[in-house]
């Protein structure tokens, strides 16, 4: 019995140094594959498009009086002269990213807008001149031309209508004129709506990224894991909430750039009306002020706070104080509803547009036209 007793324990022995060498063996290989593939999904979505990110230097003249007038002693004035006005080379700064194998070129309009000249520095040293094809400030995105017929790589575009919040981010670009620099972080949100950023003059719903967007990293591509493509970086938020970045959803940038190739131009349909947001609180209490000069409805919509001379609105017969809740049957239950409406319509063509007006519904005509001082 003592026997059988020692070759069991033997053979328990056996079996865990057994299982000890098996479990080394397999922690062995993991920590040489690890060894081996020691790259994360980072460096790899990097090489699939860090060779298309371009560093972009700009210039342009500038007009500015040499000396400040007010400044100037009256007898020094006189000494001196009329000074004029004496040109200035003012220099910029940007990246962005070549989107075909033509060098066709996608960054942001501020970067590029009113510039004399434009020199593109490859992912591989080369430098060459740049071409603007076209530009929208609403939009605020740009296309560039390489001029020179250099092989250059292109990154792959994505869908930024597959992206969910928490969905990796990584944005490249050549802030303060670093090149090939490369920031990581997440989706923090989407459809943030750069009005509520204090932009009243633009329209688009941004990617909102924690990372780093620094100046000079706009018009670089913001990229999912995968290596695509998802967004185009425009802006980042400073003083309080700084650290916050955002970027143009590639698919709008693509219909941009569609429609720049083709017309030269974004034609963006506007009313010609001011508006803010109604809701039964803000109304509620509008209503029990004593010197209010009009009863507003008690509900959701988008309230015409002004209405612009000979715009569209005008010439429809809307008014201040009417609330648009409805646009081509569609409810408006806020202002930025009733503009996503107006972008999808037509030059020219009717939108119907359903207002309360003195407590009552009517129907509105409404024919936009092409937004005024763009080209």
């Amino acid at each position: 019995m003592k026997l059988l007793k020692i070759k069991f324990t033997n053979l328990i022995q056996i079996f865990i140094i057994i299982f000890c060498l098996v479990n080394f063996s397999q922690k062995a290989e993991v920590l040489a594959l690890t060894s081996f593939e020691s790259h994360n999904f980072v460096s790899s979505a990097v090489k699939n498009v860090g060779p298309a990110v371009v560093k972009i230097d700009t210039e342009r003249l500038v007009e500015r009086q040499q000396f400040d007038p007010t400044l100037l002693d009256p007898l020094l004035r006189d000494l001196l002269g009329d000074q004029g006005i004496a040109p200035e080379r003012e220099r910029g700064q940007g990246s962005g990213v070549i989107i075909d194998e033509n060098g066709l070129i996608l960054t942001n309009a501020h970067v590029v807008e009113r510039v004399d000249t434009v020199s593109v520095t490859l992912a591989d040293g080369n430098v060459c001149d740049g071409k603007v094809l076209g530009t929208d400030a609403i939009t605020d995105l740009a296309l560039v031309k390489i001029e020179e017929s250099f092989y250059t790589s292109f990154a792959p575009l994505g869908n930024s209508e597959d992206l969910e919040v928490g969905d990796w981010a990584i944005a490249l670009g050549t802030p303060y004129g670093l090149e090939k620099t490369v920031t990581l972080g997440i989706v923090s949100s989407l459809h943030r709506d750069i009005n509520s950023l204090g932009f009243s003059d633009k329209r688009l719903d941004l990617i909102q990224t924690d990372a780093a967007i620094n100046p000079g990293n706009s018009g670089g591509p913001l990229i999912n894991s995968n290596g695509e493509v998802i967004g185009i970086n425009t802006l980042v938020r400073s003083g309080p909430g700084a650290g916050l970045g955002f970027a143009i959803p590639i698919n709008l940038a693509k219909n941009v750039t569609d429609q720049l190739l083709k017309n030269g131009e974004v034609i963006h349909p506007y009313l010609g009306v001011q508006l803010i947001s109604l809701n039964p609180r803000i109304a509620k209490e509008h209503n029990q002020d004593p010197n209010s000069l009009l009863q507003l409805p008690e509900r959701n919509g988008a309230l015409i706070q002004s209405v612009i001379p000979n715009s569209p609105a005008e010439k429809a017969g809307l008014r201040r104080g009417d609330l648009v809740i409805a646009a081509e049957n569609i409810s408006i239950e806020e202002p930025k509803a009733l503009l996503d409406e107006v972008e999808k319509a037509q030059i020219g063509k009717v939108l119907l547009l359903n207002i309360l007006r003195d407590n009552k519904e009517i129907k509105i005509n409404i024919k936009p036209e092409p937004l005024p001082g763009l080209t």
